[in-house]
C-alpha cells in the first residue's frame, strides 16, 4: 500500500531495498556517513541533504554495482573524463560485452541560494554523451521506481536529483517497483496546448496549467521522466493531438532539452504545428546568489502562463 513519503525518503529507501537484495550494490561519495570515527546514526549525515542516512551502518561497503554520489552536479569537472569518456563507450567499444552498472546520483538546480558553483541544471551535457542514461524525476513515487531501475541498469546511469524537491511529498509504495527508462508520464491531460517539460519544473508547470485552464486554456503536461532515453513517441503524439506546444525547461536555453525538444516537433511533427513553439527557460547566465535575482532566474508559474497564451491564442 502507497505511503506517503517525501522525495528524499523515497530515495533512500530505494538504495536500501537495493543493497538488501542485491549485496553487490554499494553506495559511496562524499559525507555519505559522516565523519572519520563518528560514532554512529547521530554523527553520519548521509550527504549534505541526509539522502543516505542510516545506509552505512546497515551494509557493508564491498561489491560490484556502485552508487555514487556527486554531491553537487556543478563538480562533474573533477571526474567527467571517467563519465563521458570511459565509463559512457566501454559497451560500444568492446562489442557489447562490457557493461558498466554503475549510478551517479546527483543534486541540481537553483533556489537554495547556493550561487552560482552549487546551483546549475546540467542535465543537458549529460543527455548529449551516447551511452549514458539521464534520469530527473519528479515526484517522490517516480524518484524511488526509477532509482531500482537505475541501479538494476547495466550501463551508466546519471540520476538527477532537484535539491528543492528533497521535502516534496507523495504516495510511495512500500514494496521494491521500477519505472521502465523512455517512457514520458502525461500527468495533465489537455487539447489546447502540448507543455513538454522535468524535474522541479512538473510542478510549476503544473501550476500554470490550473491558472491557464480558469481562462479557458486546456494544456496538456508532459513530464519527461528521462531524457536518454528520451520518449519521443509520446512528445509527438501529444503535439499532433494539440497542434501547439511550449517547453519548460530550467536549464539555459542555449544546446537545452528546451531546444532539443522544439527541434524535434519542428522536425517530426511540423504539419501539425498550429502556432510557433514556445521555450520558458532560465536566461543564459549563470546563477545569481543575490536572492531577488535568483526569482527572477528560475521560471515560474507566470512565466509559463505568458508563453502559453499567445500560443494558445495564435491562428493558422
Amino acid at each position: 500500500m502507497p505511503r506517503n513519503l517525501t522525495y528524499r525518503e523515497a530515495l533512500n529507501e530505494a538504495l536500501a531495498q537495493e543493497m538488501e537484495r542485491d549485496p553487490s550494490v554499494i553506495v559511496m561519495g562524499e559525507d555519505n556517513a559522516g565523519g572519520e570515527g563518528a560514532p554512529g546514526e547521530d554523527d553520519a549525515w548521509g550527504g549534505v541533504l541526509g539522502v543516505t542516512k542510516g545506509l552505512y551502518h546497515k551494509f557493508a561497503t564491498a561489491g560490484l554495482r556502485p552508487v555514487a554520489e556527486l554531491m553537487f552536479v556543478d563538480f562533474m569537472g573533477v571526474c567527467f573524463d571517467q563519465i563521458f569518456n570511459q565509463a559512457a563507450k566501454f559497451r560500444y567499444m568492446f562489442g557489447g560485452k562490457a557493461v558498466t552498472p554503475v549510478v551517479i546520483r546527483t543534486m541540481y538546480g537553483a533556489g537554495l541560494r547556493a550561487a552560482a558553483q552549487h546551483s546549475q541544471a546540467l542535465y543537458p551535457v549529460f543527455t548529449h554523451i551516447p551511452g549514458l542514461k539521464v534520469v530527473v524525476p519528479a515526484t517522490p513515487y517516480d524518484a524511488k521506481g526509477l532509482l531500482i531501475a537505475a541501479i538494476r541498469d547495466n550501463d551508466p546511469v546519471i540520476f538527477f536529483e532537484h535539491k528543492a524537491l528533497y521535502d516534496l511529498t507523495g504516495p510511495v509504495p512500500e514494496e521494491s517497483y521500477t519505472l521502465p527508462f523512455g517512457e514520458a508520464n502525461v500527468v495533465r491531460e489537455g487539447s489546447d496546448v502540448t507543455i513538454v517539460t522535468l524535474g522541479r519544473m512538473v510542478h510549476t508547470s503544473l501550476a500554470a496549467a490550473d491558472e491557464l485552464a480558469a481562462s479557458g486554456v486546456s494544456c496538456e503536461v508532459v513530464d519527461l521522466r528521462t531524457t536518454s532515453p528520451l520518449d519521443e513517441d509520446t512528445i509527438l503524439e501529444s503535439v499532433e493531438n494539440t497542434g501547439r506546444l511550449v517547453v519548460v525547461d530550467e536549464a539555459t536555453p542555449r544546446c537545452s532539452i528546451a531546444t532539443d525538444i522544439s527541434a524535434l516537433a519542428a522536425s517530426r511533427a511540423f504539419g501539425a504545428l498550429r502556432a510557433p513553439i514556445g521555450m520558458v527557460t532560465a536566461p543564459h547566465t549563470p546563477v545569481p546568489f543575490s536572492a531577488a535575482l535568483e526569482d527572477q532566474y528560475i521560471p515560474d508559474a507566470q512565466r509559463i502562463v505568458n508563453a502559453v497564451k499567445p500560443v494558445a491564442e495564435w491562428r493558422r
